[in-house]
C-alpha cells in the first residue's frame, strides 16, 4: 500500500483510530467499541522537561484527580484549625507530611491508569502504548516503544493529543523551573515558592501550597484570571490576599539561576536547590529574589506540532496551533475530528471532553434512529469549577460579556454574600462566599449567567447547569424551595441587585 495515496477499495484496518489518551478520546473510543466497530488508540507522550512521563487519560483527567486530592489536603489542614472550635482536642501536634501525599496521589494516578487500560480491554478497544504520525490520508505510522515502525489506516481519525503547560523562553526556565506535571512528582517539599501566571491553574496550585503552609508569592504574568468574570476574580484575588498570599504586580520574570549546589537525586525525584529569580518591572527597574521552587503556569500548548497535520492539510491556529474544528468536531479533513484541550475556540474541560467524546462516537456509528437524539455537542454554557482556597464555579457568561452581549440595560445582576452555618462556630471570614446570578430582562430575566464563590461550590452548581439548560429564570429560581441548613438555600432567596448596590454606595458618597 502506498501511504500517499490511502487505502485502495475502502478497506481498512480499523473504524476509528485515535491519537492520544485524552479523556474525550477515550470516551469516543469506548462508545464506538460499544457499537461493534473496529476501535484502536495510539498514547505515547514525550515526557515533560524534567522526565516526567503523563498517565493515559490525558492532562484534563490526570490533572483534575491531582488538583482535587491537593484540594482536599488543604481543606483538611483548615478543618484541623477549625475543629478546635467544635471541641476536638489533640494529644499531639498536627504536621502534614510532603512525601506522604506525593506517594499517595502518585499511587492513585497509576492505579486509574491500570483501571482504565482495564475498562478499554473490556470495551473491545485495541490500545498500544505506541507513537502515531500522519503519513497519508487515512494512514499512521506507528512507532512502538522497542522502535518498530509499521503503518496502520483507519476510515476516520480522531485527535486527542491535548495539551501540556508552556515555558517562557526565558534563561533557566527548562533547567529549573518546574510545572503542574512536575510539581506531583517532587518529593521534597517546595517550601517558598514563586508561582508565575494569574491563571485558574496558578491560583490553584498557589492556594494548595499555601494551605499545607508553604509560603507563596503569586506573579501575574499577564493578567488575572483572564477570560474569567472580572468581579469574581477580584474577590478570589482578595480572599488569598487576605490569608497570607503574596501577589506581584506589573512586572515579569526575565531569569532563573541556581545560586545553591544541588543535592544529588535521581531524575524522578526532581533536585533540589536555592533559586534566583530576575525580576522586570514596567518602569525598567530589575529586582532578584530567592526562592526554593519556581512554578510556570503560564498557559498551555495544544499537543499539534509533531503527529503529522500538516502532511494531510488539516488547518489550525496559527496563534495557538489548535485544531480548527465545525459544530460536528470535525476538521477540514473530512474524515478526521478533534476533541478536548486540541480544539481551537472551545472550553477545555475533562466533562465536555467525555460529553464531546462521546456525542461524536454515537453521530458517526449510532445510525440513523438515534442520531435525532445525539446532535452535536453544545459548547455554550459549559459549567467550570476552580479549586482555588475559598472554591469557585461558572456556568454560562460573565457580567463582562453579559453587557456586552446585550446592553447593560438589558441585564440584571442579583448577587449576595453569605456565610457557610459550618463556618460561623470557628468565625471564618463572614463577608467571603458570594453568590451572583445574571439575567437577560427581555426574556423573563432567564438566567445567562451564574457564579458561585463559596465550599463545594461545583456541587453545588451541578443542578443549577441542568436548570439553565432548560431556560432556569429568576421566577423559578424564587419559586424554589431552599433546603435548610445549606448555602445553596442562598440561590433562592436573592433580592439585591447590583443596580440597588451601586446606587447605594454613590448614595453614601455623597
Amino acid at each position: 500500500m502506498d501511504p500517499t495515496t490511502g487505502p485502495l477499495l475502502g478497506f481498512y484496518d480499523y473504524d476509528l483510530l485515535v491519537i492520544g489518551g485524552g479523556s474525550g478520546g477515550l470516551a469516543a473510543a469506548k462508545v464506538a467499541a460499544g457499537l461493534r466497530k473496529k476501535v484502536l488508540i495510539l498514547d505515547l507522550m514525550a515526557p515533560s522537561a524534567r522526565g516526567i512521563k503523563r498517565g493515559l487519560g490525558g492532562s484534563s483527567f490526570n490533572a483534575d484527580s491531582i488538583r482535587k486530592y491537593l484540594q482536599q489536603t488543604s481543606l483538611l489542614g483548615i478543618a484541623i484549625n477549625d475543629s478546635q472550635m467544635y471541641g476536638w482536642k489533640f494529644k499531639e501536634e498536627v504536621s502534614h507530611g510532603w512525601s506522604d501525599l506525593v506517594q499517595a496521589v502518585q499511587e492513585q494516578v497509576k492505579s486509574s491508569t491500570v483501571e482504565l487500560k482495564r475498562e478499554l480491554k473490556s470495551c473491545g478497544v485495541i490500545y498500544l502504548n505506541a507513537w502515531g504520525v500522519i503519513v497519508g490520508p487515512h494512514t499512521v505510522e506507528v512507532t512502538e516503544t522497542n522502535g518498530r515502525k509499521r503503518c496502520l489506516t483507519a476510515e476516520t481519525l480522531l485527535i486527542a493529543t491535548g495539551d501540556r503547560p508552556q515555558y517562557l523562553g526565558i534563561p533557566g526556565d527548562k533547567e529549573y523551573c518546574l510545572t503542574s506535571e512536575d510539581l506531583p512528582s517532587l518529593h521534597h517539599p517546595p517550601g517558598r515558592t514563586l508561582v508565575v501566571g494569574g491563571s485558574a491553574e496558578g491560583l490553584e496550585w498557589a492556594g494548595f501550597l499555601f494551605g499545607l503552609g508553604m509560603s507563596v508569592t503569586v506573579m501575574l504574568q499577564p493578567d488575572l484570571l483572564p477570560g474569567f468574570d472580572c468581579k469574581m476574580a477580584e474577590k478570589i484575588e482578595n480572599h488569598m490576599i487576605v490569608g497570607g498570599v503574596n501577589f506581584l504586580y506589573h512586572c515579569s520574570l526575565t531569569k532563573v539561576k541556581q545560586t545553591e549546589d544541588v543535592i544529588s537525586a535521581p531524575p524522578q525525584h526532581l533536585s533540589k536547590g536555592r533559586l534566583q529569580v530576575t525580576v522586570m518591572y514596567k518602569d525598567g527597574q530589575t529586582k532578584h529574589e530567592d526562592f526554593d521552587t519556581v512554578l510556570l503556569t503560564v498557559g498551555r500548548k495544544a499537543c499539534t506540532s509533531d503527529i503529522g497535520l500538516e502532511c494531510v492539510g488539516v488547518q489550525c491556529s496559527q496563534d495557538t496551533g489548535r485544531i480548527l474544528v465545525n459544530e460536528r468536531d470535525q476538521t477540514n479533513i473530512d474524515y478526521i475530528y478533534a476533541v478536548g484541550s486540541v480544539q481551537h475556540g472551545h472550553p477545555a474541560t475533562t466533562g465536555l471532553s467525555v460529553h464531546a467524546g462521546r456525542l461524536l462516537a454515537r453521530r458517526l456509528y449510532g445510525g440513523e434512529s438515534i442520531l435525532f437524539f445525539y446532535s452535536q455537542c453544545d459548547y455554550t454554557n459549559v459549567p467550570t469549577v476552580m479549586l482555588t482556597p475559598l472554591e469557585y464555579a461558572a456556568c454560562g457568561l460573565t457580567e463582562e460579556k453579559a453587557n456586552l452581549t446585550f446592553g447593560e440595560n438589558s441585564i440584571e445582576v442579583y448577587h449576595s454574600f453569605y456565610w457557610p452555618m459550618e463556618w460561623t462556630l470557628p468565625s471564618r471570614h463572614k463577608n467571603s462566599c458570594y453568590v451572583k446570578v445574571i439575567c437577560h430582562i427581555p426574556e423573563q430575566e432567564r438566567v445567562v449567567g451564574l457564579h458561585i464563590m463559596g465550599p463545594n461550590a461545583g456541587d453545588v452548581l451541578q443542578g443549577f447547569v441542568t436548570a439553565m439548560k432548560c431556560g432556569l429564570t429568576k421566577q423559578q429560581l424564587d419559586a424554589t424551595v431552599g433546603i435548610h441548613p445549606g448555602s445553596a438555600q442562598v440561590l433562592t432567596s436573592l433580592n439585591q441587585t447590583r443596580r440597588m448596590t451601586d446606587a447605594l454606595m454613590l448614595r453614601g458618597n455623597c
